[in-house]
């Protein structure tokens, strides 16, 4: 491990709180089958990790990869906690770029949905935006890994902050029938960011798709609508005897 790295370990272990550790434990899903399993936490409050890695924003990116491939989540947070700091204030689209690169190469670490949320528009879906190559994200949102399909739905929220909410629509319909609750709420939500900039076009997908849509990604979608509007889509797009698409792997 390099001495940055382990630096910042040290600073974690210390951290630990055994106790927050267990609770954790069970909000992640770690259980043998369930999604999260084998992740292992040190019981670390986000914001005291988020505190920590404001003091190691000048490291080098890849000194930083022994935490990435850490077993620890909180370490695995705090290195991309740092990245994504690094990559809102690059200067220069080379920098970037060897962020994406470091991220890319490296995707089996990035192994729950929380590491995928604070990272993939920054680290993924902004370079991409910048280099008009969204065909990266493409490929991963075919992947039988359920985080790197959730990393390129999230990806796209780049293109929305950009204002242009066409590719998330498009992952979104062709995400209509993962089995990953964890993708619906994910598309879910990048609808939901979607309406921000364009309430109407999302509202189109969701005359034309709602039926078919599953029911939480739906009502992700249409959390800033109000009361009258969401009851009135959940009772149109209804249908019975829904049944469950087999899962893709």
């Amino acid at each position: 491990m390099s001495d940055i790295a382990s630096r910042i370990s040290e600073r974690l272990q210390a951290l630990s709180q055994p106790n927050k550790a267990l609770l954790v434990r069970r909000f992640f899903k770690i259980a043998p089958g369930e999604y999260a399993e084998n992740d292992d936490f040190l019981g670390v409050p986000v914001p005291e990790v988020r505190a920590l890695a404001k003091g190691f924003l000048s490291a080098a990116p890849a000194d930083l990869l022994p935490l990435l491939k850490s077993r620890w989540h909180e370490e695995r947070m705090c290195c991309l906690v740092i990245w994504v700091a690094q990559s809102r204030q690059a200067e220069h689209p080379e920098a970037r770029q060897t962020l994406f690169e470091l991220y890319i190469s490296h995707l089996p670490h990035i192994n729950n949905w929380d590491l995928v949320d604070i990272s993939a528009a920054d680290l993924c879906g902004r370079f991409l935006l910048e280099t008009h190559n969204p065909a990266p994200l493409a490929k991963l949102l075919q992947s039988r890994s359920l985080w790197e399909r959730r990393i390129a739905i999230v990806s796209t929220w780049a293109w929305i902050k950009s204002g242009d909410i066409s590719l998330t629509l498009r992952f979104a319909e062709s995400l209509l029938k993962d089995a990953e609750d964890l993708i619906h709420k994910a598309t879910g939500w990048m609808l939901r960011e979607a309406g921000k900039v364009d309430e109407s076009g999302v509202m189109t997908f969701i005359e034309k798709h709602g039926s078919r849509m599953p029911r939480t990604m739906l009502r992700y979608a249409i959390e800033r609508f109000d009361a009258k509007t969401r009851k009135a889509i959940l009772l149109k797009t209804r249908t019975a005897g829904i049944v469950r698409p087999p899962p893709l792997c």
